[in-house]
């Protein structure tokens, strides 16, 4: 029994990686099924047996980036002792993410064109946005910031950042445009401190 669920997992993970990389070259649209599958060396049946069809084996996929993007922002935020430097390492973190080209075209083109504005906000909020609300509301709890609503700012602040990402990501070189994005994000955070 074990086994059989050790190569569910390993058929999986493999689906999810290959299947990462069709979407993230060619996009949702022009990604067939039959190549991704035959890329991972495994059938078509496996595919439709583990996701259903394409669109769930893209919500995987984007669930996927979705996660890892979190790990990043947790693992950049966690380099610093300071709450308010924790802040801001959290929004670069998330926005060089967002904008890199293994992440950018799953994340930010196809995912809500795909699965819907909804379902996408529905996995930003399970992962960067928590921890967005989560390092907001320890925040206030400390007396860093002026009493306002957390939902409002989380709210304010992630849309923010991903119209932010957005527009970094059509940028020719987006290095200018992610630390100018960066020094308004420090103005605005500076002026809610308490």
């Amino acid at each position: 029994m074990k086994r059989n669920k050790e190569e569910t997992t390993e058929t999986v993970r493999k689906l999810i990686e290959v299947a990462r990389v069709y979407f993230t070259q060619h996009g949702y649209a022009n990604s067939a099924l039959e190549d991704i599958a035959h890329e991972a060396e495994l059938t078509r049946g496996a595919l439709y047996h583990h996701f259903g069809n394409k669109k769930g084996l893209f919500r995987v996929v984007l669930e996927s980036v979705q996660k890892e993007i979190a790990e990043r922002v947790m693992t950049e935020a966690a380099n610093s002792d300071d709450v308010w430097e924790q802040l801001q390492l959290g929004c670069r973190a998330f926005v060089s993410a967002a904008v890199e080209p293994r992440n950018k075209r799953v994340l930010l083109i196809d995912g809500p064109a795909v699965l819907g504005w909804d379902a996408w906000r529905r996995m930003d909020e399970q992962n960067s946005m928590r921890l967005l609300r989560e390092q907001l509301q320890m925040m206030q709890e400390q007396g860093y910031f002026r009493p306002v609503s957390i939902d409002a700012m989380t709210h304010f602040l992630s849309g923010a950042l991903n119209e932010s990402a957005l527009w970094i990501a059509q940028q020719q070189d987006d290095t200018p445009a992610l630390e100018e994005t960066m020094t308004v994000i420090t103005h605005l955070l500076n002026g809610f401190r308490q």
